[in-house]
């Protein structure tokens, strides 16, 4: 577990980090650390067990104990697929409004429209 929250540590701080600077890809990629150590935290939340697997075995009506919860992992993976779908918007997005505004400073970016 000690591993596990220094790894969600350093991807939320090296996201962060790559928020706060003032390239529109950093955004995007620390957008992407965030989200990554987001579902490291839900992830773990349902038990990080070396033992059975959260399925219901045939002849059974529970689970045999110890096993993880297997709504987390259900959820993980849902955010998975939206997270993947979000970060594809904004790369198109971003993608346009660096071909409008010839540059990728948010500093510079002053107008997202192009000259004619």
């Amino acid at each position: 577990m000690l591993v596990m929250a220094l790894l969600i540590g350093g991807l939320i701080a090296a996201g962060l980090y790559l928020m706060l600077r003032r390239s529109v890809a950093k955004l995007i990629f620390g957008i992407v650390l965030v989200g990554h150590a987001v579902n490291l935290i839900v992830f773990s939340s349902g038990g990080l067990l070396h033992a059975g697997s959260p399925v219901v075995e045939e002849g059974r009506k529970t689970l045999v104990h110890p096993h993880p919860d297997p709504l987390p992992q259900a959820l993980v993976l849902t955010a998975i697929v939206i997270g993947f779908s979000v970060q594809a918007f904004a790369i198109v997005l971003i993608k346009r409004a660096h071909q409008a505004a010839e540059t990728d400073d948010f500093d510079r970016m002053d107008t997202t429209e192009r000259d004619g």
